[in-house]
């Protein structure tokens, strides 16, 4: 089936949408069987005639709809059927738990006020926010907002090492391209953020995996990586670490610290999720400042909409030369979103909002754990990493989930390794209501207690 083509009804619908249609319906035909391979998304956007943005967001469209699944280094696969009246008596609509955002807020009264926040600006502001460019670091008072918002997490920030990014993803290429030349290596936990190996991918970095425990990565391998390897940097998320979970211990940040140190690599640590606890450690920038870069993004802990992080330099000629970095990037972090952002921090709308995204996430924590089990209690992370059990493989559980109308995702896409874990993350924030979790949390149950099948797709 690797040769199959879509019969396009080209009227005012969308092109990447009558892709999807396509498949549907030729699905529905038996002209694409479940397990059928399709087209590699470049050979068929050349075969149409179309963009390669048009193919991807049509093969999104058809996933979206359970009608496919991807698979890392192996392809595009038809799914097997969705449950539907004839098997359950139910037809469920999709949730997507791929997605890792904080929960929706149940109090309308605080999003509300988190939108007269965005009211505001215009009194606050006036003309200069909408017709002014800024400073590729950020406008002074926004790095000063940043440097409260972090003042529980780091000590001791001078306004001049910390510069204001638009979202973390364009803070990971520009500090890993300030600390690495293309062709020279990095390390980092051996299940990581897919997102770094993008950026890394992009810089040509090599990309070196550090063994892991219950803690996230371990000094042993961490300190042999260095004195074999040489790596220029380790990335790292110590605190809920994606997509484990794992924290690392005050000793184990120490430790790391000290590796670094004595091998001379610079740390790179990803706080996105270091606000989360209601206790959490201390960041791992306090144990060796000088060779740091602490990227602390807003996404997970107010607001995935205000693509706004803050990272603190070593020192301030190193901010300085990352706002370059930036400034080729992105230009600059949008004025609008960071000054809402400072608003947000300054009149309390920040602290309240996170607030109340823990409490959402232990509320959801709570119905992940009577379905899975209570040992999905000790966290306090909105994503949840699930082994699974013996028998079950991370594609065929991924598959017998889309039949569900549920989406997660494997191991695959957060491993360094070529032998990914039998496992996948679920994020708990995805679904609209609580309600709702706990229905497609319990579909996830009956998968895990079902038999083990075999998958349906041809590879």
């Amino acid at each position: 089936m690797g040769t199959w083509a879509p019969l396009l009804s080209r009227g005012e619908k969308p092109i990447y949408l009558a892709i999807a249609d396509a498949i549907l319906e030729d699905v529905r035909t038996g002209r694409l069987a479940p397990g059928a391979r399709l087209p590699a998304q470049r050979d068929l956007a050349k075969a149409l005639g179309v963009d390669f943005t048009t193919v991807t967001r049509g093969y999104a469209e058809a996933r979206r709809r359970g009608l496919i699944s991807a698979r890392v280094g192996q392809g595009t696969f038809v799914t097997r059927p969705v449950l539907g009246d004839s098997e359950t008596g139910v037809t469920h609509s999709l949730v997507d738990m791929s997605m890792n955002a904080p929960p929706p807020l149940e109090d309308a009264r605080h999003v509300a006020r988190m939108w007269r926040g965005l009211a505001a600006l215009e009194q606050e502001h006036g003309e200069a926010l909408l017709f002014r460019y800024q400073s590729p670091a950020g406008a002074p008072k926004d790095r000063a907002a940043g440097v409260a918002w972090l003042r529980e997490r780091i000590d001791d920030i001078a306004v001049e090492r910390l510069v204001v990014s638009a979202g973390v993803q364009a803070a990971i290429v520009a500090v890993l391209g300030e600390v690495a030349s293309a062709g020279e290596p990095i390390c980092a936990p051996a299940l990581t953020y897919p997102g770094l190996r993008v950026a890394a991918g992009h810089l040509g970095l090599g990309l070196v995996d550090v063994a892991m425990d219950e803690e996230g990565a371990t000094p042993d391998s961490f300190e042999r990586v260095c004195r074999e390897v040489g790596p220029k940097a380790f990335y790292c998320t110590p605190t809920l670490q994606n997509p484990t979970t794992a924290t690392m211990s005050i000793e184990r940040r120490r430790e790391m610290a000290r590796i670094a140190r004595r091998y001379g690599v610079m740390l790179v640590e990803d706080d996105i999720y270091g606000k989360l606890p209601q206790a959490p450690p201390p960041a791992l920038a306090n144990f060796a400042p000088e060779r740091t870069w602490h990227i602390a993004g807003l996404a997970k802990t107010v607001s995935p909409a205000l693509r706004i992080a803050y990272v603190v330099a070593p020192d301030a000629r190193g901010a300085d030369r990352l706002a370059a970095g930036l400034r080729a990037l992105t230009g600059m972090a949008s004025p609008i979103t960071a000054a809402l952002a400072t608003r947000w921090i300054r009149d309390g709308t920040a602290t309240e909002t996170l607030k109340a995204i823990q409490t959402e996430t232990a509320a959801r924590r709570r119905i992940a754990a009577d379905a899975l089990g209570p040992e999905h209690l000790a966290c306090e992370a909105f994503h949840l990493w699930l082994p699974l059990p013996k028998g079950w493989s991370r594609a065929v559980f991924y598959e017998e989930l889309v039949r569900r109308r549920i989406s997660v995702v494997p191991s695959d896409a957060f491993a360094i390794t070529s032998h990914p874990p039998e496992a996948v993350r679920i994020g708990l924030g995805a679904a609209s209501t609580r309600e709702e979790l706990s229905r497609a949390m319990e579909r996830v149950r009956q998968v895990l207690d079902g038999p083990r099948t075999w998958s349906s797709a041809i590879v």
